[in-house]
């Protein structure tokens, strides 16, 4: 009897500590991608400011709602703007963030293919 309680209390552990570990895990993938307010350069998971640990504790909070990722974002960006994310929607406001990369490798591509041509 006793070494069936021992494996109950054990499996019940063990479920409890893999679920914890699994919203540690989507906390720190979440929050990787959130640019921190106060620190310059540094995502939310990187840094230790008073804002991104709030920001973690609300990122928690949310998935313990049971909120998806997707959700999550569309929180924060309603709450803090655009700006809180590293990787920024493709609209109209952010087109020339996501065009003028591939312009330039095109171009800079062209400048290679008319150097090479040349010689």
């Amino acid at each position: 009897m006793l070494k069936i309680l021992k494996l109950i209390l054990l499996l019940y552990f063990s479920f409890n500590f893999s679920y914890a570990n699994e919203i540690n895990t989507k906390v720190d993938q979440i929050t990787k991608n959130l640019r921190c307010l106060i620190c310059q350069g540094q995502s939310v998971y990187d840094s230790q400011s008073d804002f991104a640990v709030s920001m973690k504790l609300v990122v928690k909070n949310k998935i313990d709602e049971g909120k998806e990722e997707e959700e999550i974002y569309d929180y924060l960006k309603n709450k803090y703007g655009e700006w809180i994310v590293y990787e920024p929607e493709l609209n109209q406001n952010t087109f020339l963030l996501w065009s003028i990369p591939l312009i330039l490798f095109a171009f800079g591509g062209l400048l290679i293919i008319r150097k090479v041509s040349i010689k």
